[in-house]
């Protein structure tokens, strides 16, 4: 038995040398990556040779500095500036990209405007990098003209966009949502106007008024299906328990008949509450 597991295990000079072979190439691919890093060793950056070059290039440019942001340097104008009037070639030499420079340019043209520095981290693609490095240089100047106030209850669309910020679109969907609403109570409601986000109501807020006592009210006990549908406050459902509830019982005396009905929460009610009338 012990005769033939040796002769079993034993090995001839050939495979041995052939084993021999083997580990000697798994050492060689195993040793080969620390041999390669061994004999390419990276060359560190010089950042005295780097920041005196900087210098240099300061010197040659008066007016512009070396800004490095995530490894990168850019010319930044030193000089103060008003980002609701600097032209496209003056934010490029900001480090502004093109693609920025355009959105920039774009939300002027639709009469955005700048009232404080910070209003320009809220441009898409302005990066936080971007804003510490020409924040300091920032200076809006202070509008000197007299602010137009328009009353959103009665300005037609050529009223509206003389407001800062509304072009023929969004007067168009403000007097759309106003119709459909019966009127504003309060200016803040216009934020509900699709496209309308607290960056532009921002800007326009302070040319806006609301009259509350030009809103159209609704006569809830004789008013149609079809009508009262077109109240943004409410969904298909609820208007169809509205109608319903009136037919089964009655006219509504007051806000406390329309609590009865289960589908239409406190919140909604505070919103239709002014619009209502129940003669």
């Amino acid at each position: 038995m012990k005769a033939q597991l040796k002769n079993y295990l034993s090995l001839t000079k050939k495979e041995w040398n052939g084993m021999l072979v083997l580990v000697i190439l798994i050492i060689v691919v195993l040793a080969a990556p620390y041999v390669y890093q061994w004999c390419h060793k990276d060359s560190r950056i010089n950042s005295k040779a780097f920041y005196e070059a900087a210098a240099q290039l300061n010197k040659a440019n008066p007016g512009y500095q070396a800004v490095v942001d995530a490894g990168r340097t850019k010319a930044s104008n030193l000089s103060k500036f008003d980002p609701n009037t600097l032209a496209a070639a003056k934010w490029k030499a900001l480090g502004i990209s093109d693609k920025q420079v355009s959105i920039i340019l774009n939300y002027r043209a639709k009469g955005g405007r700048f009232y404080k520095p910070e209003d320009l981290k809220k441009v898409y693609g302005i990066t936080d990098s971007n804003y510490k490095a020409i924040a300091p240089y920032i200076d809006i100047s202070a509008r000197k003209e007299s602010v137009l106030v328009i009353e959103l209850n009665t300005a037609d669309s050529a009223r509206l966009t003389q407001v800062s910020g509304i072009g023929p679109a969004y007067a168009k969907r403000i007097i759309y949502y106003r119709e459909r609403l019966g009127g504003f109570v309060n200016k803040e409601q216009v934020k509900e106007v699709y496209g309308l986000d607290e960056l532009k109501y921002a800007e326009m807020a302070g040319q806006l008024k609301v009259d509350a006592r030009r809103i159209r009210k609704i006569p809830i006990n004789a008013i149609s299906f079809d009508k009262l549908r077109l109240m943004p406050y409410l969904n298909y459902k609820q208007v169809n328990a509205i109608i319903e509830y009136r037919k089964e019982h009655g006219n509504y005396a007051s806000m406390a008949d329309l609590r009865n009905i289960a589908i239409i929460d406190e919140g909604i009610l505070r919103k239709i509450e002014p619009y209502l009338s129940f003669e």
